[in-house]
């Protein structure tokens, strides 16, 4: 095997894939019975590789999938140059069935598409939008308009759809995307981002109009023991040897985090010779703390002292009831009202989240990284 065994930092594919067999079986079901879903985790435990892969395994004639990011739109407009790029570059097999589309379904708003180096796989689309909202609908109603035409069903798989709560007016924006969209039917939705607090607050909130959307999917941590017998078939696929005990100690020192996993096991990888030793994961588990100091600092460098006395009161111990009197005055975290401010700032920054309704440190190894640095 020439190729790198372990796979992190993006998503992966084909044998560096592992487990999610039930998740995969849950949405391959939900995107050929036209069901939206709605996927929900922490940050890169696997979620663009999860819908990448069901939307390989779905993908046919009568199946048609979109896939967009929707990171970089910072508005209303962005968002619909976007989802109409993607719509008509992704439902089409020639540039010029693109134009043509384009002409049909969007004849209203005359959309400007500029070509790149390569027509065949490379245009982008922006539209001359008017205030008139029938323009709008003609935007959103783009893939159940070319489904009807084509005789086939549509999933638009959207990635970082958190973005939309940071448009302004973001909730009548909502609106208008769920009224469009909750109507038609030959196109299904699956709606799923990096930013947990935020995707709960979208889907979860009674007062949101995406709230109910869809079938709620928590991505939950791969289990040791799949993690075991993956990390262990990559090591003899590479002529390398590494036992389950140690395969074992990755995923607690990380927590069984998708992504340190993979890491964490390339670095052991690295510096094991033939059999991984105790000190080839000493020695990864230094590496790794030292490649992510850098983000943790800057993550950090701006933090209050409060904030910083609430996250010691976490690596405590201290998990619930934060303005019990004896942990305000051990903390020094003020007042009861100023542990809701410290709270809901730490949680915006993602250093902290809610689980089971204990207060946690999000990630596992800035977890270990404040232990020793705060």
């Amino acid at each position: 095997m020439n190729k790198k065994p372990f796979i992190f930092g993006v998503a992966t594919s084909g044998e560096n894939f592992t487990d999610r067999t039930k998740e995969t079986e849950r949405l391959v079901s939900n995107f050929r019975h036209g069901v939206n879903t709605v996927l929900i985790s922490p940050r890169r435990i696997g979620k663009t590789s999860l819908v990448q892969k069901v939307c390989d395994i779905v993908r046919s004639d009568e199946l048609r999938i979109v896939y967009l990011d929707i990171f970089l739109c910072r508005n209303e407009r962005d968002f619909y140059d976007a989802f109409a790029s993607a719509i008509l570059k992704q439902t089409s097999s020639k540039w010029e069935e693109w134009m043509e589309n384009a002409k049909m379904f969007l004849s209203r708003i005359s959309p400007k598409i500029s070509l790149g180096p390569d027509p065949t796989s490379e245009f982008s689309v922006s539209l001359e939008l008017s205030p008139k909202s029938d323009d709008i609908n003609d935007i959103l109603q783009l893939p159940e308009k070319i489904a009807q035409q084509k005789g086939c069903r549509i999933v638009v798989c959207i990635d970082e759809f958190q973005q939309i709560a940071e448009f302004e007016d973001s909730k009548t924006f909502q609106k208008r995307l769920r009224s469009v969209w909750q109507l038609q039917k030959s196109v299904s939705y699956c709606l799923f981002g990096s930013k947990k607090h935020l995707m709960n607050e979208l889907f979860e909130k009674r007062s949101l109009p995406f709230y109910k959307f869809g079938d709620a999917v928590y991505l939950p941590k791969i289990s040791t023991e799949d993690w075991v017998e993956y990390i262990c078939s990559r090591f003899k696929a590479t002529g390398k040897e590494i036992s389950e005990d140690m395969a074992r100690d990755i995923c607690h020192r990380v927590d069984n985090h998708s992504s340190y996993v993979q890491q964490l096991a390339w670095l052991v990888w690295v510096h094991t010779q033939e059999v991984a030793t105790a000190e080839d994961f000493d020695n990864a588990c230094q590496d790794i703390i030292d490649q992510n100091t850098p983000l943790f600092e800057k993550q950090t460098e701006s933090l209050t002292n409060y904030q910083l006395n609430f996250l010691r009161a976490i690596l405590d111990g201290v998990h619930q009831e934060f303005t019990r009197r004896e942990v305000l005055q051990k903390y020094a975290l003020g007042s009861s009202a100023n542990v809701s401010t410290i709270k809901r700032a730490l949680i915006k920054k993602e250093l902290i989240e809610t689980e089971n309704r204990r207060v946690v440190i999000s990630d596992p190894l800035l977890k270990i990284w404040l232990a020793r640095n705060i």
